[in-house]
C-alpha cells in the first residue's frame, strides 16, 4: 500500500487506508500513550434564492490529528498532508509539544479497546449523489414555489465523512458516516413558511412533500393578525417541540450537576417532566444520525434519560465519569422522545381536538436567560397560527416566549406519534407534536 499526497485523493480513506495510516505514527511514537484521529469529509451543497440556484460547490478535507502523552502531559499536531514525510513531522510536532506542556490532571489515558456496533451510517445512495442529484431536488422545490408565485430560499446538500481512531493500547474504530440534508424558507409577501429534513439516505429528504408544507405555511400566513402577548394553549409541531428540548439536552452536563449550578440539581431519579414522556438514545434508528463510537473511541449505544418524565442520566465526560464511578457512559447524539398513551395520527388531529390554542411551526434563535431554572427566551418563527374550535382560522404576529420547559413540559394534554425533526439548536431527533395547556409569550415582534 501506498501513500498519496492529499492533492490526488480520488476516494474517501478507507479502512485498510487509515489503519496504515494510523500504524505509521502508532509504531515510531515514543509517548506512553498515542492516539491517532482521522476526519475526512466531502461535502458537497446547492443553495438556492429568489427563485434560482445561486451556488453548487463541492469541498473535500482530510485532517489526520496525532496526540502524544508522556506521564499527562499532552500535546496535539494535525496535517491534512497524508504523505509518509508529513505524518512523520505531524507525529515530531506533537512530540515537542506534550514535553513542553504542563501536566493535565483531568488526563486519562485511550479507552480499552473493543468491538464497536456496526450500523447503517453510511448509505449508498447518499454516498454517489453529486452535484446534479442536488440541483434536481432544488430545482424541484423551486419549482412548486414558481407554480404558486411565491419565493424560495434554501439548501440541499449531501455529505460523506471516514472518521476513525486509533491507539498505541489496541483501540481500533473506524466509520464511514454520511447524510443529507434540506431546508426551504417560502415566502409570500411578508409571511414565510419553513421546513427542513436530514436523513442518512438523500432519498429520505421528500422534497416534494416538505415543499407542499411550507407553501401552504407561507399562503396561511398571508393574512395576519396581532394577539396580545400572554400565557396561551400551544399546540407545538415537532421542530418547536426539539427546539425547546434543546435547552434540557444541554442542560444534562454532569459536571455543573456534581457543582450543583445545574437546574436538575439533586434531581437525578426524579420526575422533571409529564410522566409520559420518555427521551432515550436510540443510535440504531434508521432516521436518526447514530453512529457506532465516539470521538472519544467510546461506543454509542442505546440509553434511557428520562423515564416516563424521570431523569435518569447525565451526561458525562471520560474524567468526570471516572471520578464517579461511573462505567458505560451514555451517549445523546441520536434523541428521540415519544409520549405513552393515545397519540394523534398527526398536527392536523390535534388542531381538530383543540378549542383554543396558539399553534407553532417553529422556534428561532432560542437563547438562554436563566440558566438556574432553565428559562428560555426566544421567537414564533416559519408559521404562528390562530386555532379556534378546530380550525385555523388566520395567522398571527409572531411572539417572543420566555418560559422554561421544565415548567412547559411538566404536563401536556395531547401529542402525535414521534416524527422526524430538524432544528439548528438540537440537530436532528424525533419528537411528537403536542398540545401544551400553558406557554407564555412575553411580548410581540416587530415583524
Amino acid at each position: 500500500m501506498s501513500v498519496s499526497p492529499a492533492k490526488s485523493w480520488p476516494k474517501m480513506t478507507s479502512r485498510e487506508e487509515f489503519r496504515f495510516l494510523a500504524d505509521l505514527v502508532l509504531t515510531r511514537s515514543s509517548g506512553d500513550d498515542t492516539i491517532v484521529t482521522l476526519h475526512d469529509h466531502h461535502t458537497g451543497t446547492t443553495r438556492f434564492a429568489n427563485n434560482q440556484v445561486i451556488q453548487n460547490v463541492d469541498t473535500r478535507r482530510g485532517t489526520l490529528s496525532v496526540t502524544v502523552a508522556y506521564a499527562g502531559r499532552r500535546g496535539t499536531a494535525s496535517t491534512t498532508d497524508f504523505t509518509a514525510g508529513s505524518i512523520q513531522a505531524t507525529l515530531e510536532r506533537a512530540e515537542r509539544i506534550a514535553r513542553v506542556s504542563p501536566e493535565d490532571p483531568e488526563y486519562l489515558p485511550p479507552p480499552e479497546p473493543r468491538v464497536f456496533a456496526v450500523r447503517p451510517t453510511a448509505r449508498p445512495e447518499t454516498v454517489v449523489a453529486g452535484p446534479a442529484r442536488r440541483l434536481e431536488y432544488a430545482n424541484e422545490a423551486i419549482g412548486q414555489c414558481r407554480m404558486e408565485n411565491l419565493m424560495a430560499a434554501g439548501i440541499v446538500s449531501s455529505s460523506v465523512s471516514s472518521v476513525g481512531i486509533a491507539a498505541g493500547n489496541g483501540l481500533f474504530g473506524y466509520e464511514s458516516r454520511a447524510d443529507a440534508r434540506f431546508s426551504l424558507t417560502v415566502q409570500a409577501g411578508d409571511a414565510t413558511g419553513w421546513s427542513a429534513a436530514a436523513h442518512r439516505s438523500i432519498d429520505h429528504l421528500k422534497i416534494q412533500e416538505r415543499t407542499l408544507a411550507a407553501i401552504n405555511k407561507a399562503k396561511r400566513g398571508r393574512e395576519i393578525s396581532e394577539l396580545p402577548p400572554g400565557r396561551y394553549p400551544v399546540i407545538l409541531e415537532p421542530a418547536a417541540v426539539a427546539g425547546l428540548w434543546s435547552g434540557l439536552l444541554w442542560a444534562l452536563d454532569a459536571k455543573s450537576y456534581e457543582k450543583g449550578t445545574s437546574p436538575f440539581a439533586n434531581k437525578l431519579g426524579q420526575r422533571i417532566v409529564d410522566e409520559r414522556l420518555t427521551l432515550q438514545n436510540v443510535p440504531g434508528h434508521a432516521d436518526l444520525l447514530g453512529v457506532g463510537f465516539t470521538h472519544e473511541g467510546l461506543p454509542s449505544e442505546s440509553s434511557v434519560w428520562f423515564d416516563h418524565g424521570v431523569l435518569k442520566q447525565l451526561s458525562y465526560d471520560r474524567f468526570t465519569a471516572n471520578a464517579h464511578g461511573v462505567q458505560a457512559i451514555p451517549t445523546l447524539e441520536a434523541p428521540a422522545l415519544s409520549a405513552d398513551g393515545a397519540a394523534c395520527g398527526s398536527v392536523q388531529d390535534l388542531v381538530k381536538r383543540t378549542d383554543h390554542a396558539i399553534l407553532v411551526t417553529n422556534f428561532w434563535y432560542i437563547r438562554s436567560v436563566n440558566a438556574s431554572d432553565l428559562t428560555l427566551t426566544g421567537m414564533t418563527r416559519d408559521g404562528t397560527f390562530l386555532v379556534e374550535k378546530g380550525e385555523i382560522v388566520s395567522a398571527v404576529k409572531n411572539f417572543r416566549f420566555h418560559d422554561s420547559p421544565l415548567r412547559a413540559f411538566r404536563q401536556i394534554d395531547a401529542w402525535t406519534s414521534p416524527m422526524e425533526a430538524m432544528t439548528s439548536e438540537t440537530g436532528k431527533m424525533l419528537a411528537p407534536a403536542m398540545v401544551l395547556p400553558e406557554f407564555n409569550f412575553s411580548s410581540v415582534t416587530r415583524f
